[in-house]
């Protein structure tokens, strides 16, 4: 996944740069996991195994840093709703990826609050919100035409549940595991008996 958000567009990386890009945004991806948006960025540096001026020179800021992971993640997701498009039962291709996007939203551990508040880009939540509801939007879509869901459902009223559930776990200490379990009773809910 293009991850160039901090590289001049004129000029496409060198090799080793787009690594080094690529292991800044997984250990920051991690990091972010681990102790929320708040990470440290020497510790970004050391994970990726970089110096701490390699990763000024991709990410000038931490700000450009959250942007770059929670890009590569929102765009993880909709390859994710892509691929399970062609899954042949769509309620559990849509079930499959609202687990995912819980996921998605707890391992943010307050990714998405700290890029509102202090946006380098402020067209970034818009666009990565819009982009998952139209992922999700479709996986909806074929479940309604195969009588999966009820026909009230909506991709908005499914994200708001699955993100307050994310919200309400995420400094569980397994909030990842009690998200999924209270997404899997959620959509019992949704699901036409």
């Amino acid at each position: 996944m293009p991850r160039d958000a901090a590289a001049p567009p004129s000029r496409p990386l060198r090799a080793d740069a787009r690594r080094n890009v690529d292991r800044i945004v997984a250990a920051a991806g991690a990091l972010i996991a681990e102790h929320g948006a708040d990470a440290s960025l020497e510790e970004v540096a050391r994970r990726a195994q970089v110096g701490s001026a390699t990763l000024h020179r991709h990410f000038p800021s931490r700000q450009a840093l959250l942007e770059a992971v929670f890009r590569d993640r929102v765009q993880a997701l909709c390859a994710k709703a892509r691929d399970l498009l062609a899954e042949q039962d769509p309620g559990r291709a849509l079930s499959t990826w609202l687990h995912a996007v819980g996921a998605h939203a707890v391992a943010n551990r307050g990714l998405g609050t700290s890029l509102m508040r202090d946006a380098e880009e402020p067209a970034l939540g818009e666009t990565c919100h819009d982009m998952i509801t139209e992922a999700g939007d479709a996986l909806l879509a074929r479940a309604r035409e195969a009588g999966a869901v009820r026909p009230e459902i909506t991709i908005g009223r499914l994200l708001k549940l699955v993100g307050a559930i994310a919200l309400a776990t995420e400094q569980d200490v397994d909030g990842p595991a009690e998200a999924d379990l209270l997404i899997a009773i959620a959509i019992e809910g949704v699901c036409v008996r």
